[in-house]
Formats: C-alpha cells, structure tokens, sequence
C-alpha cells in the first residue's frame, strides 16, 4: 500500500464501479457491491485491496494472495484461490492500471504563485497554476491553465505549455512549443541548442541551430533527459510518447506517435521514428535513419541502418532479432569449445 504521507487514496469503491472504471468483466458469484479502498502488490494485498496478475511467473504468489480482489486474464480464473473476487481482462494491466488511477487520480494543483519565483510582465499564466519557488517565466511565455512548475524551473523566452503540464524541479524548457498533459521530470533539459558544427582542420564552427522543439500531448519526458532543439528543422516528439531518464535525443529527431524510449538511449540527430516504435536501455541509434512504425530496438543495440516497419534488431551492429540470437548461440558454443 502506498505511504499516505506522499499519496492521498480516493475511494472505496465497489466492485462494479471497479469494473465499470476498467472495462473488465465480473466473474460469476461475485458481489457487485462487496467494497475495497486501496490497491496493494499480491503479496501484501488484503481482504479490502485490489491486486493483479498479469505475469504466470506470478502464478504462485497469486495463489497465496489475500487480495479481495484481483484483475486476471479469462484463462487464469481456475487458478484463483477460494473466496478471491475476479475482474477478467484480456489486458489485466491496462485495466489495473484504470483502477490504480481511481484510487490515486492526479488533483489540480493547488493555485499558487512563490514570492521568491520570477514571471516576466509579459508572460502569460493560466487560471489555477502553481509555480514553486525560484522558477521563472521568461519574456512572453504562455502557461495553460492548471499547470505545476517547480522549483528552480527555468521556462525559456516565448515558450508555450498547454494545460494541465507538470514541470519538475530543476527542468529548463527553451524553444519549445508543448502540448497539454505534458510531465517533464526534475532536471530534464528541453530546446537547447544542438550539436551542429562545421568541422575541419582549421578549427569547429559552430552552426546557429534555428529550429525548435514540438512536444505532442499526453508525453512523458523523464528527469535529466535531453531534447535538443532542431538545427532549421524542428525536433519533434509525437502524442503520447513516452522517454525514460537519462535519453538523449538529438537535433531535428522525429519520433511518431505513441514511441517508447528507455533509459539511456540516445538517438542522432535528424534521424526519423514512425509510430509506436520502442527503443530498449542504453541502446544507441545513429542520425539520419529512418525506423519504421511499430519497429522494436533491443537494449543496448546499434543501430547503423534503417530499421523496416514492424521489424525487431539486437546486438551491435543491429541486424534482426533471429541473426542476433544465432550469432550469439554461436559464439558461445565456439567460446566453450576453446575453454
């Protein structure tokens, strides 16, 4: 269960506002108006908690639970133990994480403005924001309503947040036009320049960067990631794209809608993602490629290629999953042969 000194649950509910809420099925001989007030792991859940199970490696502390109830997948229901109510779900996850989300909703801020944060006279702040201590607004930025920037936040000349943005301690955003529900975790660096120089013999000149970076809705940029701003192009990272902390993320990069991009992954400049692609940690992909849509990276590979839509790579140089599993079969085969 969470600590109430950091989460305020909301609730009870009952069963059938639970379904209801996550779209799962009640399995027979359920009370629909049997009540639960919190969420818990399966090993600590009790008899008034709300579990899930969406891994059989879980089976056995599934079997042992306490949980009152718990949102499994159809197949999984013979396996329950005596007296468990059940949700069914062909995406017990996805539905937990409905429930989860009722019992711990996201509350508008409470509207305040510090006396020791800084926001210029032509800058623009919605209703009902709350800016921590030592942020500043600059020069005609524009702040959507019910927005939480924190401290030592630092929101760049011009820059536009839709509402309902979170901004993290520490966070700079320059350059950048960004959506509405927007998270930028502490310490993340948005619209910087990008790393662009005429290099040569006689010496690096640097290359003004000119563009900007667009953030879509409903993104999640993880603490002390880095989004660099485009060099003429923009930099653009789609609808509901989620990055992990520590990513780099190049000049000019697109990422399509719905990308996942995990810790460590940096990705060079001017290189194009299609929709919902997924980038494993600390993989790294060089610039001016094109990944096609629902394309799959695995962590820590290299990507030195286009990548077509829908197909999965490993290793460095990345080649397609199945080349990568048999090399590296191989390889250990022919290592225990030496030894």
């Amino acid at each position: 269960m969470a600590d109430p000194r950091f989460f305020r649950v909301a609730g009870p509910f009952t069963l059938a506002q639970l379904a209801e809420l996550s779209g799962a099925s009640v399995a027979e001989g359920c009370d629909l108006g049997a009540s639960f007030v919190d969420v818990a792991p399966l090993e600590q859940a009790g008899q008034d908690n709300v579990s899930f199970l969406d891994n059989r490696k879980y089976v056995g502390a599934f079997q042992a639970s306490k949980a009152g109830l718990c949102v499994i997948a159809p197949e999984m229901a013979d396996k329950a133990p005596e007296g468990m109510a059940l949700l069914l779900s062909p995406d017990p996850y996805r539905a937990y994480a409905r429930i989860a989300q009722a019992f711990y909703p996201n509350p508008a801020p409470e509207p305040w403005v510090a006396p020791t944060a800084w926001v210029d006279a032509s800058a623009a702040v919605g209703e009902g924001c709350r800016i921590e201590p030592g942020a500043v607004i600059g020069a005609g930025a524009r702040i959507g309503a019910r927005c939480r920037i924190g401290a030592n936040v630092v929101i760049g000349q011009g820059v536009v947040l839709g509402d309902d943005c979170t901004i993290g301690a520490n966070a700079t955003v320059s350059h950048a036009l960004v959506g509405s529900r927007v998270n930028i975790y502490p310490g993340a660096r948005i619209g910087q320049d990008g790393f662009g120089f005429a290099m040569g013999p006689q010496g690096h000149l640097k290359v003004p960067q000119l563009g900007r970076v667009l953030i879509g809705n409903n993104v999640e940029i993880g603490a002390n990631t880095t989004i660099d701003r485009g060099a003429g192009p923009d930099t653009v990272i789609g609808d509901g794209s989620m990055i992990d902390n520590l990513v780099q993320i190049g000049h000019n990069v697109q990422l399509g809608r719905g990308c996942v991009i995990v810790a460590q992954v940096g990705i060079s400049g001017s290189t194009r993602m299609g929709d919902f692609v997924a980038a494993g940690g600390q993989a790294g992909i060089t610039g001016h490629l094109k990944i096609g849509a629902g394309a799959k990276i695995a962590a820590q590979a290299g990507v030195m290629r286009d990548i077509a839509p829908g197909e999965t790579v490993g290793g460095a140089p990345a080649v397609p999953m199945a080349d990568w599993l048999r090399q590296s079969a191989i390889l250990g085969k022919m290592a225990r042969k030496k030894s």
